[in-house]
Order: C-alpha cells, then sequence, then structure tokens
C-alpha cells in the first residue's frame, strides 16, 4: 500500500518501472533495445523519481519546479504510451498464436524478426530518453534533493462513509431564514428574493439545505425546487431543472418559450420555494427573464439565492439579504472535533487538542475548510503528523493568488498516493456536474489509475478508493440519487489545479486554451457538435480520453469528421465516448488502430454494425452499446478481446451471440446473453464465464435442446448475479420437457430480481418460490401460457413486488399461491401486485377465515386487469392498501378488499374500475384519484362521493354510453376539490359541459365525446375560472363555447383538435384569456377567422393545422400585435400558396416557424430576412418549393430542417445547388433526416 503523502508522480514511477518487466526485456533480447533505450529509460526513470518527492513539495512556491513537473509528467505519460504499445504487441503475438496453425507461427516466428514494430519504437523511446536524461540534470539547479518530502505512517484501512451530522453554529442563521419565508409582512409583488452572501466554503450551501428541509418550510409551501445554478447561468437549464423538480418527471422540451409556458402553468396560483443554489450571473436580464413565470405563483413565494458575490444579490433584486459570519472559534472547533475524533470524543487522544486547536485557527472559521481537514486527519493517530500538517508552508499560500484554500490543498497533500490520480482525474467533470459511481470506476480502471489486489477485483479496488474519497468530503452525495456525486467547486479547483493543462474542460467562455500536453477532454454535447468545436485538438496528437457529457437538449448530432477522421489520429486514446449522438451509425475501420482504447461508449445511438477491426482492441474493458436499437449483430471474432469486462447490449437488436464467448474469462457484465443454434453460441458457453454478476438476462431458451444444455450454464454457482432474466420466444408450443431446463437453470439463491416470460411448460420446478431465494424482491412472470397453476411464491420472505401476466390455463389460485410454511405470514413484505390476462382464471381462494387477515399485510398497489371470468370477492384484507386498479372484470364482486377491524380503508387514495358499479356508491373516503370506465351509466358516481365525503383530485370517465347530464346531479359542491377531469367515448346525453359547476377545476380534457355540443357557463359575471388547461378532442358535434366567451385569467393553455362544426374560437379572447400562452387549432375547418379583438397578447406558441378558412384570412390574424410570440406552426393544404410568407403577416419576434404542406408553394419571400429573431425554421411537405429567399435566411437562423420538400433539397445541395449560398452559415441543417455537413 502506498504511503500517506507520497506524490502522485512516485505512484507513476512504480507503474513504469513495473511494465519494464522481464517479459518486455526478453521480447526484445538480441536487439539492441534491450540493452540501450530500455535500460537507460529504467536508470533515468530511477534519477527522476529520487528528486520527485521534494519537487512536489516545492511545486506551489517556485514556478520553475512546477514547471519542470510539467515537462516530466508529460515525459512519462510518453513513456507509459510506449511500455503499453510493447506490452500491447506481445499480447497481440500471444493471440495469434492461440489462434494460428503450427505452419503459420513457424513462418510468422521467422518474419516476426524483421517486424518494423521495432524499428518504430526506437527513435521513439530514445526521443522520450532523452527528455528524461535533460529533466534529470535539471534537478541540482533547481535544488531539488533525494530522499527530501518525507513519508508519514502507514495509512490505516479506510472505512466505509463517514456520518455527515453535525452542523455547528447556523442556527440563528437558520431561524433568521425561516421567520422570512414565513412571515407575511406586506412585501411589494407575489414574489421575494433572499439572498443568503457569503465566502466560498463558508456554508452557504448547507444553511440554505437546513431551511429547505425545515417542518415548518414544508408545510408553508405548496411546491419547491432546488436548483444547482453555478457559473454558467443557462436560462433554459435553470427553467428545466425547476420544471422537473416541480412535476417530479423529466421533460424533453428543447425550447425556453414552451418551458416557461409550462412552467407558469405549473406555478399558477401556488405558493412556491425556489433555492437557486451559487449564482455568478450579474445580470439582471438573465433574471428578469429567468424568472418570468414566477410571477403567476400565489402571494408569498420566496426565492432563496445563495452566492459569493453581493453584486448578484443587488442584480437579483434581493430584498432581504442575508450575510453569513465564519464561524466562531467554539463552533469551529466542534466542527473539527465532529470529524476529527471518533464519535467527536476527545478524551481518547487528549494530546491532539492543542495541536487541532491550531488547526482550526488556520481554518479561519470556514466550515469547508474546517470539516475537510478534519475529515484528513481522522485516521492519522500520531502527534508528528498533526504538528506536521499544522506547519506546513501550503497555509501560507494567499487565496486570492490560488483561489483554493490552503486546508484543502493540504487535505491533496495528505491524501495517500494511489487515492491521488484518482481524484486528480475527476477535474475532467466541470463545477456542480454529477457523476455516477459506477462509471467512475470504469474510466479510473481504463486510464490505469486502479491497484491490482489478489484477493479483490480492480472495480472492487475502485469502489473502496471512491468510498475513501467520500469519507474524506472530496465527493459528496447528490440529491440525483443514491449512485450520484458531485465536488465541491472549491473542492473542484483543487482536483483542476493537480491536473492543470493536462485536462481541458471544453465550456462556454473558457479561456484555457488545448496543448499538446493535452490528454483528456471533456465537453457537454449540444444540438450539433460541428468541426470547428474540436479543431484545436490537432495540438493534442496524444489525447486519452474523450468524454461528452450529458446537457438537455435530447436530439445531438455529431459531424462525421470527428469519427471517421479526427479520432482515428488520436492514437493514444483509451476512453472513447461518442453516447447519445443519434446520427452515428457506423464506425470507421480505422477504430481497430486505436490499440490502446479501454473504454468504448456508443450507447444512445444508431449504429448498424461494428466494424471487424475492433475485435483487434485486445486492451478493451468496457464496451457500452445499450439501447443501440439499430445494432443487429456483433463481430464474429469478439472473443479475441480478453480483456474484456465489462459487455452491455441492453436493448440491441442482436440476433445471436458471436462464437466462444467463453473465453473472455474476465467478463463481469454481460447484460443479455442471445443463444444460437451453433455451438459455439449455445447456452454452454455462460459456464467459462465465472465473473458474471449484476444482471444476465438469457434469451432464446427454445434453442436449449436438453436440460444437460440448461445444466451447462452452471447458473447455480454464480452467485453475484442479482438480477436473471429467462426468456423463450412468445410461439412457443407446449413442451413437458422445459420444466426440466428451468430446473436446470436453477440460479444461486443470492438473486435479487426474477423474470421468467414466455415458458411453455405446464408447471414449475420446485426452486420457483422456494423459501431459500430469501433475497428476492422482485419477481415477473410473463407469458407462461400453458402453466396450470402457480408457483408457492408467498414464502419468498422479502419479496416486495410481483406480475403475473398472460396464464391463460390458470384456472384456480388456492392455497398452493400461499406457501406451506405455516410459521409465516404468506406475502409479508408484498408491496406491489399484478394480475393480468388470466383468461381463465375464476377463482382466487384465501387461505381461509381464521387466516385471511395473515397475508398480504404491506400491500399497497394492487392491479386486476382483463381477467373476465373472475368471480367473487378479493381473498385479501389490505391496511396498507393505496391504489387499486380492477379493470375488464365484469364478474368479479362489488367489494373492496379492507380489513373490518380497521375504519374503511384509511389508506386507499387512488381507484381505476372498470366494472363493479356497486363500488362507486361505497368509496373510500381519502380517494383522491377516481378513474372509471365501461360502464353503461353512472348513476351512482355522485351518490357515492357524497356519501364517502371524499375530496375528489382527479376524476377520469372513459367509455360510458351514457353519462347522467352533470346539471341533473345533486351536486351540493361534490366536486368542489376537483383539479383535473378526463372525459372520453361518452356519448348519449352528454351534450354540453357545464364549467362553472367546478369552481377549482384546473385540467380539463375531454376525448372523442361524441354528441358533446358545447362548453356552457350560467353565471357569466364576474366568475373567474381556475382553470390552467383546456383540451378538446375529436368531438364532430362540438359547435360552441359560451356566448359572450368565459373569463379564465389563469388559462395558459387551448388545444382543439378535429372539431369540424366548430365555427369559432371563445369570444373576448383578448380580454377574458390574458394568460393563454399556447393554442392549438387542428382540422376544425368551419372556423374562419378569430375572434374581435384578436389573440391575447401574451401567447408564445401558437400551432394551425388544416384550417384551410382560417389560413385563407391569415393576413387579419394580427400575429404583430403579439410582442411574446415566439412559436409558430402553420399547416394547411392551400393550393393558391405560391410565395410565403407575406410582408407584414409575421411578427420580427419568431423564434421557429413551422411550414407544412403547401402543395403549390415554390418560394419563401424575402421578408424572412427581416426575421432576425428567428433560430430555428422547418419545412415539411410543400414539394413544388424551390426557392430560398433572396437575400438568404437571416443570420440567426441556426437550425434548418427539410423533409419531403425534392426541389428545394436539390437546389440546396452543399456547394453544388444555386440555393447553398442562402443557407450555408447555418448551424445545423437536416434534409430527409440526413444531417447535412
Amino acid at each position: 500500500m502506498a504511503d500517506v503523502g507520497e506524490g502522485l508522480l512516485s505512484v507513476v514511477f512504480d507503474v513504469l518501472l513495473k511494465k519494464m518487466n522481464q517479459e518486455v526485456l526478453d521480447f526484445f533480447r538480441g536487439r539492441k533495445l534491450a540493452d540501450g533505450p530500455l535500460r537507460k529509460l529504467k536508470i533515468a526513470l530511477l534519477s527522476a523519481k529520487s528528486v520527485v518527492e521534494d519537487a512536489e513539495d516545492k511545486e506551489l512556491m517556485k514556478p520553475a519546479v512546477k514547471e519542470w513537473l510539467d515537462e516530466l509528467k508529460d515525459a512519462l505519460y510518453d513513456a507509459e504510451d510506449i511500455l503499453d504499445e510493447i506490452d500491447t504487441e506481445i499480447r497481440t503475438r500471444e493471440l495469434a498464436a492461440e489462434f494460428e496453425t503450427t505452419a503459420i507461427k513457424v513462418r510468422n516466428s521467422v518474419s516476426a524478426y524483421f517486424n518494423p514494430f521495432f524499428k518504430e519504437m526506437k527513435p521513439k523511446m530514445e526521443e522520450v530518453l532523452d527528455r528524461l536524461e535533460y529533466l534529470a540534470k535539471q534537478k541540482d539547479v533547481l535544488g531539488l534533493r533525494p530522499g527530501v518530502g518525507g513519508k508519514s505512517s502507514e495509512r490505516l484501512p479506510s472505512t466505509c462513509l463517514v456520518e455527515e451530522s453535525g452542523i455547528f453554529g447556523r442556527d440563528d442563521d437558520k431561524e433568521k431564514v425561516v421567520n422570512l419565508l414565513l412571515s407575511d409582512d406586506a412585501i411589494a409583488g407575489a414574489m421575494s428574493v433572499i439572498g443568503i452572501v457569503g465566502m466560498g466554503g463558508i456554508g452557504k450551501t448547507t444553511l440554505a439545505q437546513l431551511v429547505y428541509k425545515d417542518q415548518r418550510v414544508n408545510e408553508h409551501f405548496d411546491l419547491k425546487a432546488w436548483v444547482c445554478v453555478s457559473q454558467e447561468f443557462d436560462v433554459f437549464r435553470v427553467t428545466k431543472t425547476i420544471l422537473e423538480a416541480v412535476t417530479s418527471s423529466n421533460c424533453d422540451i428543447k425550447d425556453l418559450n414552451l418551458l416557461q409556458v409550462r412552467l407558469k402553468g405549473k406555478l399558477m396560483g401556488k405558493k412556491f420555494l425556489l433555492v437557486l443554489d451559487d449564482v455568478w450571473n450579474r445580470n439582471y436580464a438573465d433574471w428578469e427573464l429567468l424568472s418570468r413565470p414566477f410571477k403567476s405563483g400565489a402571494q408569498g413565494c420566496r426565492v432563496i439565492v445563495t452566492t459569493r458575490d453581493d453584486n448578484v444579490a443587488l442584480a437579483m433584486r434581493t430584498t432581504l439579504p442575508c450575510h453569513l459570519n465564519k464561524l466562531t472559534e467554539k463552533d469551529c472547533w466542534s466542527l473539527f472535533a465532529k470529524y476529527a475524533f471518533h464519535d467527536g470524543n476527545l478524551d481518547a487522544r487528549p494530546e491532539l487538542e492543542v495541536i487541532g486547536r491550531q488547526i482550526v485557527e488556520r481554518c479561519q472559521g470556514l466550515p469547508l475548510a474546517t470539516k475537510t481537514i478534519g475529515a484528513l486527519l481522522r485516521s492519522k493517530l500520531d502527534v508528528g503528523e498533526w504538528d506536521k500538517i499544522l506547519k506546513s508552508e501550503i497555509w501560507d499560500l494567499a487565496i486570492d493568488t490560488t483561489n483554493i484554500l490552503p486546508a484543502l490543498r493540504l487535505s491533496y497533500k495528505y491524501l495517500p498516493s494511489h487515492l491521488k490520480g484518482c481524484f486528480a482525474y475527476c477535474s475532467i467533470f466541470p463545477k456542480n456536474h454529477t457523476f455516477e459511481k459506477d462509471q467512475v470506476v470504469l474510466l479510473w480502471m481504463a486510464e490505469g489509475l486502479l491497484q491490482e489486489l489478489k484477493n479483490k477485483t480492480m472495480e472492487e479496488v475502485g469502489n473502496d478508493y471512491f468510498l475513501d474519497l467520500v469519507s474524506r468530503s472530496l465527493f459528496q452525495q447528490s440529491s440525483d440519487g443514491k449512485s450520484c456525486f458531485v465536488m465541491h467547486d472549491l473542492v473542484n479547483d483543487v482536483a483542476k489545479s493537480v491536473f492543470g493543462q493536462f485536462v481541458f474542460r471544453l465550456e462556454a467562455n473558457c479561456s484555457q486554451k488545448i496543448v499538446n500536453k493535452t490528454r483528456h477532454l471533456s465537453y457537454f454535447r449540444t444540438r450539433f457538435d460541428d468541426f470547428e468545436k474540436f479543431k484545436a485538438l490537432n495540438k493534442a496528437k496524444r489525447l486519452r480520453t474523450f468524454l461528452p457529457l450529458e446537457f438537455s437538449i435530447m436530439d445531438n448530432n455529431l459531424t462525421k469528421k470527428v469519427p471517421h477522421d479526427l479520432l482515428s489520429n488520436l492514437r493514444c486514446l483509451r476512453i472513447l465516448s461518442l453516447s447519445h449522438y443519434e446520427n452515428v451509425t457506423n464506425l470507421p475501420n480505422s477504430i481497430g488502430k486505436i490499440k490502446q482504447l479501454r473504454y468504448l461508449d456508443l450507447s444512445f445511438t444508431s449504429v448498424r454494425r461494428l466494424p471487424d477491426s475492433i475485435c483487434q482492441l485486445i486492451n478493451l474493458q468496457t464496451l457500452k452499446l445499450s439501447c443501440c436499437s439499430n445494432l443487429v449483430g456483433l463481430p464474429r471474432e469478439m472473443r479475441k478481446l480478453i480483456n474484456l469486462r465489462h459487455l452491455d447490449i441492453t436493448g440491441t437488436g442482436i440476433m445471436e451471440m458471436p462464437i466462444q464467448l467463453g473465453r473472455l474469462k474476465y467478463l463481469r457484465t454481460l447484460t443479455t446473453f442471445i443463444i444460437g443454434k451453433t455451438s459455439g453460441s449455445c447456452i454452454g458457453e455462460l459456464k467459462k464465464l465465472t465473473n458474471l454478476r449484476g444482471k444476465l438476462a438469457i434469451m432464446n431458451l427454445q434453442n436449449v435442446v436438453s436440460s444437460t444444455d440448461a445444466l451447462d450454464a452452471c447458473l447455480k454457482e454464480k452467485k453475484h448475479i442479482k438480477d436473471l432474466v429467462l426468456e423463450w420466444k412468445d410461439d412457443n408450443v407446449a413442451l413437458k420437457s422445459q420444466r426440466c431446463i428451468l430446473d436446470s437453470l436453477q440460479p444461486h439463491s443470492n438473486l435479487e430480481s426474477l423474470t421468467i416470460k414466455y415458458y411453455s411448460g405446464n408447471s414449475f420446478p420446485d426452486w420457483v418460490g422456494h423459501h431459500s431465494f430469501s433475497n428476492i424482491a422482485s419477481l415477473h412472470l410473463y407469458g407462461c401460457k400453458y402453466c396450470l397453476s402457480l408457483p408457492p411464491l408467498g414464502q419468498l420472505p422479502l419479496l416486495q413486488d410481483l406480475s403475473i401476466i398472460h396464464f391463460d390455463e390458470v384456472v384456480i389460485v388456492g392455497r398452493e399461491f400461499y406457501g406451506n410454511n405455516s410459521s409465516m405470514k404468506p406475502f409479508r413484505a408484498l408491496k406491489v401486485l399484478r394480475f393480468e390476462q388470466a383468461l381463465k382464471w375464476e377463482q382466487w381462494f384465501s387461505l381461509g377465515a381464521e387466516n385471511e387477515n395473515r397475508a398480504f399485510p404491506h400491500l399497497q398497489e394492487l392491479y386486476i386487469d382483463n381477467c373476465p371470468k373472475l368471480t367473487g370477492r378479493l381473498p385479501i384484507h389490505c391496511p396498507s392498501l393505496a391504489k387499486l386498479e380492477i379493470r375488464e372484470c365484469p364478474l368479479l364482486g362489488a367489494s373492496l378488499p379492507r380489513d373490518p377491524e380497521l375504519p374503511r380503508d384509511p389508506a386507499l387514495c387512488q381507484l381505476n374500475l372498470t366494472c363493479g358499479e356497486d363500488l362507486l356508491k361505497n368509496l373510500p373516503a381519502k380517494i383522491q384519484v377516481l378513474k372509471v370506465g365501461g360502464f353503461d351509466a353512472l348513476d351512482s358516481l355522485a351518490m357515492g362521493m357524497m356519501e364517502s365525503n371524499c375530496s375528489l383530485q382527479e376524476l377520469e370517465i372513459s367509455n360510458c354510453t351514457s353519462l347522467v347530464s352533470f346539471q341533473e346531479l345533486p351536486m351540493h359542491g361534490i366536486f368542489s376539490s376537483l383539479k383535473k377531469l378526463h372525459l372520453e367515448n361518452i356519448y348519449d346525453s352528454f351534450r354540453s359541459f357545464p364549467l362553472d359547476l367546478f369552481p377549482n377545476l384546473c385540467d380539463i380534457y375531454i376525448f372523442r365525446c361524441g354528441n358533446l355540443e358545447s362548453l356552457t357557463i350560467s353565471d357569466q359575471l364576474g366568475l373567474d375560472l381556475m382553470i390552467l388547461h383546456i383540451r378538446i378532442i375529436d368531438c364532430p358535434y362540438f359547435v360552441s363555447f359560451p356566448e359572450g366567451g368565459f373569463h379564465a385569467s389563469k388559462l395558459t393553455l387551448l388545444w382543439v383538435w378535429n372539431c369540424g362544426r366548430l365555427r369559432s374560437l371563445p369570444d373576448n379572447m383578448h380580454g377574458l384569456l390574458p394568460s393563454l400562452e399556447e393554442l392549438q387549432i387542428v382540422d376544425c375547418a368551419e372556423v374562419e377567422s378569430f375572434p374581435e379583438g384578436g389573440l391575447p397578447c401574451n401567447l408564445k406558441s401558437m400551432s394551425i393545422t388544416d384550417c384551410d378558412n382560417l389560413v385563407a384570412g391569415r393576413m387579419g390574424w394580427g400575429l404583430q400585435k403579439l410582442p411574446f410570440l415566439k412559436n409558430l406552426f402553420i399547416c394547411g393544404e392551400r393550393g393558391d400558396v405560391e410565395s410565403f410568407p407575406e410582408v407584414g403577416l409575421l411578427p420580427t419576434n419568431l423564434t421557429a416557424l413551422q411550414i407544412m404542406n403547401f402543395p403549390n408553394m415554390k418560394s419563401l419571400d424575402k421578408v424572412l430576412q427581416e426575421l432576425t429573431s428567428l433560430e430555428e425554421l422547418r419545412i415539411y411537405n410543400c414539394p413544388m418549393l424551390k426557392y430560398m429567399p433572396e437575400e438568404g435566411l437571416a443570420a440567426s437562423v441556426s437550425v434548418l430542417l427539410i423533409n419531403n420538400c425534392p426541389l428545394v433539397k436539390k437546389q440546396c445541395q452543399k456547394k453544388k445547388g444555386k440555393e447553398w449560398r442562402k443557407i450555408a452559415h447555418v448551424h445545423l441543417i437536416i434534409m430527409d433526416d440526413e444531417l447535412i455537413e
């Protein structure tokens, strides 16, 4: 184990010297290289190593030493590249020998002596040797001495995570901010901004987190959102993050306008708290743009801003600033003791307190510095160690000069040497970028940063390293998930200072430049990454890492020149990712020349095939191909990737595995194994893959002929497999032999998740459901259509999620389902139970009256779908049941599962029924979401709601031939709490919808209600509806909105689709719908114009599709009066349009324009040149279009998409077409789904 405090380069030296082993010397035996450059290289390495400790101690104080170290590091990188080339050549020859005949071996052994490889190596080695010898001679000039920079005691074995509790000295600050949040004092406007201001590391974020999690704050606000802003104030990213936080779902909107429209709707009328953490931007215009949607919130909304800069607080109009002071000496000591001493106990080592208090004094009251230095000292027991850190010269470095806290610098200096490289490598991630533990470990492994230990795999070593860095507070767990982490921005600065010019993060406004020393590159993907972005990489010929990072835009494109021209010249690459570039369809054959490649990620691309040359990458450790749906096969010689450890082919179209994958003895991850009919791809190949772990899906099990073959897979011995999928083809016929095959596929009892699909036996073997599988938490049986009974799954003690789907022959579910263990409650841990498509299932028996309450004690969700013969009542009593769905089960008894000893279903809040109308008469009291469908009539719905006195939030009614008119129901406010209403496929008496009977309704969705004629409102005076969204779709008899219009000041979205008899939109839209931001009118042929007064001035997005009469009057739309309109989509079959758009039609503030289905349009008018804000233009299905605007598109246009416009496509051919010059400046051009470069 490397010593604590030993330098980063010392480890590099050790690695290089280890690589110069006897095998390498033997390889060159008989040639001058063995006795000359190789031995001299070893001597030069030893000479430089002797002073590197002293140099690393002095580099911060002496710039010349820092420069010397950079030159040395550069030479060491090159030396490692040479030694890796040699090792690769040795392994390549060994591998070739395995696959060659004796005659070929003899012939090759003769020709090997004259192999040009040796001639290539000699000048490379001599060049590196000259540099190393020159640097070694400089040590005396720089005053570097061997043996200086002493080593400390052996590092104690690392523990797991240090408990991150104990925040000191912030109680008063917390109460101050909480009181400001909860205060009802009148503050101008509906929203106020509270600034938490202080220097880096003082605890601004920690204070904001304390406040954010306070129970009083949780109860006070309707919505909360947390956004880490950081130095790049990206309004789009921040807006998107806020929207995802308040909706608790991912968002794929790519337009800022639409994002803000959606966010405004979500915040409308809500009292929200928003935290913007780590803001640097002083530009008020950016803040004003970001904050526009916030103004829709209720009175009392608050925004907390944390920043180092008072000017930022002023720019964001913070009316309530809170300046953080440093911690008192007492609080600082308490925090330090918490981290430096076990359980904060000073009694065990009183002699350290005196030194510790002096160290705390030097931390200057900064919590981050105090905590970090405390974590550093936690494992140090020697007084000398503490004294050495106290007296380090690093404390004397000015923060203003280095921008790095001395305490953090010391934390790095005294890291164990094996952690230094791993920590420094993470400088490749930008500030506040979250990274996943498992991915980082694979990157470390690819870079050769992990030591090989006898009793641990490299992945296990990497995991230990990672957790060690977490325990030292250098990595912190992110709120994005348990496996996601982040570095504090000051810690990131430390990592960046170590790697310096060897790492380049391609970021906006980056002043750093790529140089020939650059070895590692990261950047954020954009919509189109062109060659200009990467041109400077021509200087970095020895680049090792090419790593794109996630960004908010979904459809990423990459110039073909990168994979086909640029990367093929970067022969030293170890890490290459092209993931999430949807236009990447293939790799060049030259990929096989990047022989040092260890990590290749092509996931989420459109790659169709991998070149055979990829099998020459014998150093490859990780190959990620997940979600490459177009990929149908792997290269035949994959067996030659002898170092491959991780192969992810989840979600691909691969039909069969390449032969002899069993030769890949190091393989740990194999997500899918597709069994072929040939011996080389049979299931027996799995036998040799003894290190498999994680998830494994075995497909095409119908190709397994016998149980003996199945037994060859040795699944029972693979104790690290946690998630197993066993799948046959779904067209199997019933075969009794399949039971023996499934029996032979018994996995190890460590299994946690099991899925069996399309099994064609009539019963399950005994191991399925056996109580020995005590770790199984998830079990899914799908498409086992010949099985006559279910296995005893109730015996699985930790089972939480169970799905039984498409069992065609099961008639009875009886006692066998619960198991025979009388001492254990059946399904004691089950939370989710799902039965679907059991077409012959008739009865579900309980355990008997005396035991009925024992089963399913913790069930929360129950789904029974499409079981048409199931009769009786549900034999379960579930006090925890929160969600019940019963669909297409017409014979099932009308009783809800409940515990007779408890009040009526205290937990049940979601109910989805398409049968058993009597259930609606006896609704649970806490029901919030109700979905009903398939009933002839729903007379009992209102009665059940009145009797239950429920507070329904969401109601969906579908496929009901008759719905009692809402006006006829004895309402008495029973729908007063309703927020969302979905009506689908309702006919007969449902002719009008009374808006005023739903005072708090926010979202109305009416779909395929064939007799609906109108929306109505009885009291038009003074009633301001709460509605945010209205969607009316496929209602052919819908004729009108309320006469005179309706007042809905918060309505932001209105869709009317396929309503052929509608003649006009709501009256007085301009005055009564002032907040409307999105309007879509589709296939409403009778609508001829917009209402008198025009459209609401806040409109931001409008789509007019297949409304020919309306499009004919487009010059009367008044779009010039809409200052916020950003997106416009016009689609129609108007044959009279030859040139578009007309002068005066479009507002100059448009940013996105889509034109579709103009059959005779021949040209785009020059007026498009005047749309100076236009960024994106899309043109679809205009077969006669031939000409772009005379002067070309506006300079602002960066995206042009053209589909099914053959004439203009020909005219716009790059450099050939007559119209090309008019669009040549556009950054991203896609024609018929092909990227034009």
